[in-house]
């Protein structure tokens, strides 16, 4: 049986890849079984500095398997996706969700537990919970109004409209888009300018922003100062080879 994620390390950074195209990659107990596995290895493995999660084929994933919820899943715990969401969003390195085509429901649950989404002009995103009568339960109702704000998400899941890239740049669900002709070199090039930069940086900056997330503004920036990691083990390193004195 073929891998349903597969795992490409590229120089520096890695690329995860969901791997059912001919079911439009939606989402089954077994694929978060192997992305969770993936999220292990990558915590322990130091050469790699930035995570691409993707899609194979026509899109990202157009969701939750739907026929595997019908059937009954067989998972670990009640919690366990939300469980293993929250494993990738705490990864001490950057993990981007680089999105085409479909990002539905629990796709776009998975997409935002990214630390942000790149997306192609062809990507296209909804949360269509409501329209199922289902409700989350992978962390859709604290990431995505976290993301874009309370009103919108309740538009989005209320309406379960669909919506096209420029609007999810619009209300600040995706990053940015590029053409999809250019995704695969933007998706590298992104890549290569994270990993130009300080793995030390990098986790300290993410652990920073998880603690002090909606935090008042004057507690958040207590937390700075007193809490604050200070400089990288490469820090003296890279100065000298910026201003040029370096041996």
């Amino acid at each position: 049986m073929a891998d349903e994620i597969l795992r490409e390390d590229r120089s520096g950074w890695t690329m995860l890849t969901l791997n059912r195209p001919d079911k439009l990659n939606a989402l089954t107990v077994s694929m978060f079984r192997e992305l969770r596995n993936h999220i292990a290895d990558l915590r322990k493995d130091d050469s790699i500095g930035c995570v691409v999660l993707r899609g194979a084929g026509k899109c990202f994933s157009a969701g939750h398997d739907l026929a595997d919820i019908a059937e009954g899943e067989a998972v670990p715990s009640r919690g366990w996706h939300s469980e293993t969401l929250r494993m990738m969003e705490k990864l001490p390195k950057p993990v981007i969700a680089a999105v085409h085509g479909h990002c539905y429901t629990g796709a776009l649950e998975v997409a935002l537990a990214a630390d942000f989404i790149l997306a192609s002009d062809r990507a296209r995103f909804g949360d269509t919970h409501a329209k199922w009568a289902l409700t989350p339960i992978w962390g859709m109702s604290q990431r995505l109004p976290r993301r874009v704000g309370i009103a919108t998400a309740k538009r989005l899941m209320f309406t379960a409209d669909m919506i096209d890239a420029a609007e999810a740049v619009r209300i600040g669900l995706a990053e940015y888009a590029v053409p999809q002709e250019e995704f695969e070199t933007e998706i590298e090039a992104l890549a290569e300018r994270i990993i130009a930069n300080s793995t030390f940086s990098h986790a300290a900056n993410k652990r920073l922003l998880e603690a002090t997330d909606c935090d008042p503004m004057d507690a958040g920036l207590q937390w700075e100062v007193m809490e604050n990691e200070g400089t990288g083990p490469d820090m003296q390193e890279r100065i000298a080879a910026f201003t040029g004195k370096g041996k």
